[in-house]
């Protein structure tokens, strides 16, 4: 249960993994989808997490872990597929063509915000004044960061912030669904079927806007390689290990790392501007997130909550060890 859950060194690991890597593949997906690149965005994606997926499930099948889900199960790992990687990273990397990475991951940090929202609407419950406070500075946040971009006339800018909005509300409802409704299989499992579906949504999205197919350049390879390795194989699996042997709140402060690190390998490797716009939208920002983090922590979860995310029961929780 979430409150017998330890600190421990093999959990700290996963996390600083999910940190870094994660903050990194902001910048990823910039260089893997710019103009010029030859990737277009939804193959791009689809690619990426249809190759990890199957790879996480045959490693599954070799390790003899059980890969047939329930049919609830099924559903479960389908909507979450599509929530997490159609809504969530699909739109991020639409986005990406136009907006800065450092930019994207900033929105994007307002994931726990949503989540907070979406907790109170399930609950029903009213927000505490905190969780309402933090909501108002994390979208005013929002808006001071988009102010070069509302400011600049060019619409589609303006789109792309809007989908990350988007991407991060939905990246938060497949985070809520996951939590409230985990799965009876193992992590890398569980993984492996969410960016499979993911996936196949992705490539039928692709064919019916009919984005040409990739013709990509060497540096976009690589882009593309490391995400699917680092990305949703390596991070993507530690963050649901993580989920399951840490402290919930303790695994959220990747929203607090990962903006930072994205900011500053934009700066660094991409020459991305850090203007003091982006200063001040990230700083409320994560004001925003930290207030959430801190009204989480003193209220008390419903005991349905105390169930492992991103994978089975309390009892089979020691036996799904496997890691990528």
């Amino acid at each position: 249960m979430e409150n017998k859950r330890k600190v421990t060194p093999a959990g700290l690991i996963h996390l600083f993994i999910v940190y870094f890597v994660w903050g990194s593949t902001y910048l990823a997906i910039r260089i893997g989808i710019r103009s010029g690149a030859g990737f277009e965005p939804f193959w791009f994606g689809g690619m990426r997490v249809i190759t990890a997926g199957i790879i996480l499930l045959v490693w599954g099948i070799l390790r003899r872990k059980e890969i047939r889900p329930s049919k609830k199960d099924l559903l479960i790992l389908i909507g979450s597929g599509f929530l997490l990687w159609i809504g969530g990273n699909g739109l991020v990397v639409w986005a990406e063509q136009q907006v800065n990475s450092s930019i994207a991951a900033l929105v994007v940090a307002t994931v726990p915000i949503w989540v907070a929202f979406l907790d109170s609407i399930l609950d029903s419950r009213i927000p505490t004044l905190q969780v309402i406070l933090s909501l108002f500075i994390g979208f005013l946040g929002i808006f001071i960061l988009s102010l070069p971009v509302l400011t600049s006339g060019i619409r589609a800018n303006l789109v792309s912030i809007l989908a990350l909005l988007l991407a991060s509300f939905s990246w938060a409802a497949g985070l809520v669904l996951q939590t409230r409704h985990p799965v009876a299989l193992s992590r890398g499992v569980s993984s492996g079927y969410q960016q499979l579906f993911g996936g196949i949504f992705f490539v039928v999205i692709a064919l019916v806007v009919r984005e040409p197919l990739p013709t990509p350049t060497t540096q976009a390879w690589l882009a593309w390689g490391y995400l699917v390795l680092f990305g949703s194989i390596i991070a993507f699996t530690s963050f649901v290990t993580a989920l399951q042997i840490l402290p919930t709140r303790l695994v959220t402060t990747y929203s607090f790392v990962n903006p930072v690190i994205a900011v500053s390998l934009g700066w660094l490797i991409l020459g991305e501007p850090i203007t003091y716009w982006t200063i001040a939208g990230g700083i409320l920002v994560l004001i925003g997130v930290t207030g959430i983090y801190r009204a989480s922590s003193v209220s008390k979860e419903p005991e349905s909550r105390d169930q492992p995310e991103f994978g089975g029961s309390v009892q089979n929780n020691h036996q799904n060890s496997d890691t990528v």
